[in-house]
């Protein structure tokens, strides 16, 4: 497909300005005004819409192989196209998990099969995620984006430093869910206020940043490029804050969910259990503060669909995890950007620029590059609604939320994967 889109507001180089985009066979040749094109070039008038680069999502549960009743890599990867997402990064709590060349392949070959965008798998870092045996990080190493046994912590000390060791020789990333098990005592929700006045079990926040705390002595130790998976606690921003001054090799993520919510907000509906839980006020003031002074560098969904059911039994017994593709950017804009909490154009640093860079995944606007972007209309306001989402999932706390912002396309090398009726 050849096509110019003309009369956009285009994220170029950290800056936005009005903007013409031609693209021919896949990738960006020409960036200006007026731009006259070829006759066999179709001509898509935006009408003052804006053209991102294409977010990139380093945390989401595609659920295939193994739970493919939760969701397919066709249906998550739909629901990221329709959210503006080009590429994103699937997690290894699948089964079979990939922890060897054989296991991997199952995910890739269907990720070559059904994938509508870039889909990147994560290897795990342990044998079946249990902690006990180092995966084949070797062989793995060049069927995957980063190494992570997201879901659990890993708890063994010499177990996660031989890990480290191993992938700073791999060059890759560790991407840690930090979660010391000893510390969870069956909780649920946060150990805050709304457990305490409602008679749930809580988390502490020390099972989050006890264990950051523990693996940046161990980045010390290993010198290991170090991602931290959705940040939760005013502790844990401080403690990476203080670690990126000593110039260690460290990233980390957050949820949107964890920069619109609080503790405060909790109902008694599956839909507002995740893990990390939702924390307390000042953790989300900490958190804002974190991403406004880059202390967190980027912004992850850690989309986590699961089936109706598995959502119906309260806080106490619903499985952890949300959806989040197709709310993250309507949700953030909304309530960041148009509350002059943070610019446009940082939004865009936390949810693609930052982690392209970060992960080696670069889906910027400029001549030569793959047309990878999605485009916006900013105006639209409108409310989430679950069953006009392309995931199986529905569990959402935005459910109900007003929004604006609207997906009107995201192209993957030129193709459209995704278009508003």
């Amino acid at each position: 497909m050849n096509c110019l889109l003309k009369n956009a507001n285009v994220f170029q180089n950290c800056e936005i300005s009005k903007k013409d985009v031609l693209i021919c066979n896949g990738h960006i040749v020409s960036i200006g005004s007026s731009i006259v094109p070829d006759s066999d070039t179709d001509i898509i008038d935006l009408n003052n819409c804006f053209i991102f680069p294409g977010f990139i999502d380093v945390h989401v549960h595609l659920r295939e192989p193994g739970f493919s009743y939760k969701e397919t890599i066709k249906t998550g990867s739909l629901a990221a196209a329709h959210g503006g997402y080009t590429d994103i990064c699937a997690m290894p709590n699948l089964s079979p998990v990939p922890d060897s060349v054989e296991h991997i392949k199952e995910e890739l070959d269907i990720i070559k099969r059904d994938a509508v965008i870039n889909v990147h798998p994560y290897g795990s870092i342990t044998v079946n995620e249990e902690g006990k045996e180092l995966s084949d990080l070797d062989g793995l190493n060049k069927y995957v984006i980063a190494f992570s046994d997201d879901g659990h912590g890993v708890q063994r000390d010499e177990m996660m430093l031989n890990a480290m060791k191993k992938v700073r020789e791999l060059d890759k990333i560790i991407a840690a869910h930090c979660e010391v098990n000893e510390l969870l005592k069956g909780g649920y929700i946060h150990d805050g206020e709304y457990a305490k006045a409602h008679g749930h079990r809580g988390i502490c926040s020390e099972s989050e940043w006890g264990q950051i705390k523990r693996d940046i002595e161990l980045v010390r130790q290993s010198g290991c490029k170090y991602h931290v998976c959705h940040v939760s606690t005013k502790e844990s921003v401080e403690l990476i804050r203080q670690a990126k001054k000593e110039g260690l090799s460290i990233t980390c993520e957050t949820g949107p969910h964890y920069l619109v919510f609080s503790d405060k907000d909790l109902q008694e509906d599956g839909r507002f259990k995740m893990n990390p839980p939702l924390r307390s006020e000042e953790d989300k003031a900490a958190l804002i503060e974190g991403i406004k002074d880059g202390t967190i560098d980027m912004i992850a969904t850690d989309h986590a669909p699961h089936s109706a059911e598995e959502k119906s039994r309260g806080l106490e017994k619903s499985a952890m995890g949300i959806v989040g593709l197709e709310t993250a950017f309507p949700v953030l804009y909304t309530n960041l950007v148009k509350k002059n909490i943070i610019t446009l154009e940082k939004l865009i640093e936390l949810m693609s620029v930052n982690p392209g860079r970060r992960f080696g995944l670069d889906s910027s606007i400029d001549i030569d590059k793959p047309a990878n972007l999605t485009v916006w209309n900013l105006d639209e306001k409108y409310t989430v609604d679950p069953d006009s989402f392309l995931t199986k999932g529905r569990a959402t706390p935005f459910s109900g939320m007003e929004v604006y912002g609207q997906c009107i396309m995201t192209m993957v090398k030129g193709e459209v994967k995704w278009k508003q009726n």
